[in-house]
């Protein structure tokens, strides 16, 4: 049986948005849209919005509109950066902190449902394979 590899993107795109769908309203309660939420998760990794734009493939101009939401609604801070006085760096705040952490464990609880219809075993190989094809190659580095 071949197995194509747009085929498994799109599958695993599907299971994205179904568990995130499953999610919509945990986040709604929370007071978080779907992409403010991966916005929000991406700070403390990405603390400058050019970089959560490029981290998360989203034009800048959205990663501009979902951190002013999230700065008005207390769940981030943005000051100017000590090291580059022309740059906003971004920062959670104890809210955000505890929406984020709220959000991540509903997603969480969705995501082990659904694999608690694979065996152990099998969750065991998909994390193989996943860290796997997440493990920098030769052919990355000829990339760039």
């Amino acid at each position: 049986m071949s197995v194509d590899g747009a085929q498994l993107w799109t599958l695993n795109q599907r299971l994205l948005g179904v568990v995130l769908d499953a999610c919509a309203r945990d986040l709604a309660e929370l007071g978080l849209e779907t992409k403010e939420f991966f916005v929000l998760a991406e700070v403390e990794a990405s603390p400058y919005p050019a970089e959560i734009a490029t981290a998360l493939l989203l034009p800048k101009a959205s990663v501009t509109v979902y951190v002013r939401n999230l700065v008005a609604k207390g769940f981030v801070s943005r000051g100017i950066d000590e090291a580059d006085l022309r740059r906003h760096r971004l920062a959670l705040t104890a809210e955000g902190t505890q929406a984020r952490d709220r959000a991540l464990a509903a997603l969480a609880a969705e995501y082990d449902r659904r694999l608690a219809r694979v065996t152990p075993r099998d969750r065991v190989e998909l994390q193989r394979i996943l860290r796997a094809m997440l493990a920098p190659s030769a052919s990355d580095d000829a990339r760039e």
